[in-house]
């Protein structure tokens, strides 16, 4: 009887597993079908080309970046150079670029029914087409200022969250996508990877904001206090150097010289635990952002229980810190708006998007990522920087008032730094945070500036297509 009792408690344990596996894979194909179906590797979309009957994607004036033409077949803007300063955000064919509008909203574009599949006549699919919030021309124009470098271009407004310009290099022509080989692999590194949303690197003297923010915080006096800079700052047997020696200064001087000494020693009076709690409430280490439903790489910064070297090493925004250029705009977003960062959105929002495609697009919850007094007082360290150091040396953002930093980010192995440029415009019709980075650019000021002219100069004379 013993024997026939476990027998049956076996049975209906199995049962019960079964019917619960059952349910499970029954809630995920209603629930996540439409992420199955547009995985690169489902053979019947490959099968088409992946994209066979996919809808119009525009940039935000109307311009149309892809389309099917009369053979169903993907065809891509006329313009070679445009096709590569959007095919991050567009995508190609391959799909393999997974944070691209066509692989993201592949379901949508195609017209995917969960009942019916891929089925449906034309005349019954919903509507697939895509306006996206970029502009063609500002991509454009910021991808030729990158030159050959790889990097990133993000303008957004930091009022409404629409990005307005989002470029990636490498890259290649989607029309004329080329063969990857062992031997021109490394003339096409990283060209899948979307830099604005995907990548994230040294940030140097950007962090600087970080710092700053921290400083204006925890430290009461720290606009009373005056500093001194011999060019080197000894941190047990390290020396953490400037380019030349800045004298005797302010808080706000050290900031628009970007004195590495100061902000050493800054951030080992700050210690771990305080800079930490600040990077953290400005998004570092934590759940990563989105744009429109793509996820943006996690910025990080790894300094607690690390030596007093290290720290001032971070405090500079070298040893580990990691940023995501998205992020950094979304940064400067919050300094500029009383220390909330509006989140970025590409899809665009014209009232009855989301019923069209079924999915959600409008951007996410704002951020609060600093008071709004450390905010002014940061916004005003960065004014300080543009008016002192940064027009003094012919940086012109299409004409406006700005207020910027710079970071020049020492990557060793005999590579060149790599080069950034944060900030945001300070302009009621052009409220504009923004982003670039230029790697193995050199510096900020000479390298990444111009990406950002380029864009912003694009967007304000209007020069689309």
């Amino acid at each position: 009887m013993k024997r026939i009792m476990t027998r049956s408690y076996m049975v209906l344990i199995v049962a019960l597993a079964f019917l619960t596996g059952l349910g499970l894979l029954g809630f995920r194909i209603v629930t996540q079908n439409a992420e199955w179906i547009q995985k690169p590797y489902n053979g019947h979309m490959s099968a088409t080309d992946g994209l066979a009957g996919a809808g119009t994607i525009t940039d935000r004036n109307g311009v149309v970046l892809a389309y099917n033409n009369s053979d169903d077949k993907r065809v891509y803007h006329e313009d070679q150079t445009t096709r590569e300063a959007v095919l991050h955000v567009v995508g190609d064919n391959s799909l393999y670029i997974s944070t691209a509008v066509q692989s993201m909203f592949r379901t949508d574009l195609t017209g995917y029914n969960f009942a019916l599949g891929l089925g449906l006549p034309k005349s019954l699919k919903t509507n697939r087409d895509v306006q996206l919030t970029i502009d063609a021309g500002s991509c454009k124009a910021a991808y030729e200022a990158l030159g050959s470098h790889r990097g990133a271009c993000i303008v957004y407004n930091y009022k409404t969250g629409e990005v307005l310009c989002s470029t990636s290099r490498n890259s290649f022509d989607p029309a004329d996508p080329p063969e990857i080989t062992e031997e021109n692999e490394d003339q096409y590194e990283g060209v899948y990877l979307d830099n604005v949303v995907s990548s994230t690197l040294t940030p140097g003297s950007t962090f600087k904001i970080i710092t700053a923010a921290s400083a204006i915080e925890n430290i009461p006096d720290i606009y009373e206090r005056t500093f001194t800079c011999t060019g080197e700052y000894d941190v047990l047997g390290n020396k953490i150097t400037c380019e030349s020696a800045h004298g005797t200064m302010s808080f706000k001087e050290a900031f628009a010289h970007s004195c590495n000494c100061v902000f050493g020693q800054l951030a080992i009076e700050l210690g771990d635990e305080a800079l930490s709690k600040t990077a953290e409430e400005c998004g570092f280490n934590g759940k990563p952002y989105s744009m429109s439903g793509i996820p943006l790489a996690k910025s990080t910064v790894e300094i607690k229980g690390i030596d007093d070297n290290l720290l001032a090493w971070s405090g500079i925004g070298q040893y580990n810190d990691l940023a995501n250029p998205a992020h950094m705009a979304m940064i400067c977003s919050a300094v500029a708006q009383d220390g909330v960062a509006v989140s970025p959105y590409i899809i665009q929002d014209d009232g009855d998007l989301l019923g069209k495609l079924g999915i959600e697009t409008n951007k996410a919850p704002d951020v609060s990522m600093l008071s709004a007094d450390v905010a002014a007082k940061v916004r005003d360290l960065m004014r300080e920087a543009a008016n002192y150091y940064y027009n003094g040396s012919g940086v012109s953002i299409a004409g406006l008032n700005f207020c910027a930093k710079t970071g020049t980010a020492e990557v060793g192995k005999g590579k060149q730094p790599t080069a950034w440029f944060v900030g945001f415009c300070e302009d009621e019709n052009y409220p504009y945070a923004f982003a670039a980075v230029v790697i193995e650019g050199g510096y900020g000021l000479t390298a990444a500036s111009p990406v950002v002219q380029a864009a912003v100069g694009a967007l304000v004379s209007g020069s689309s297509y």
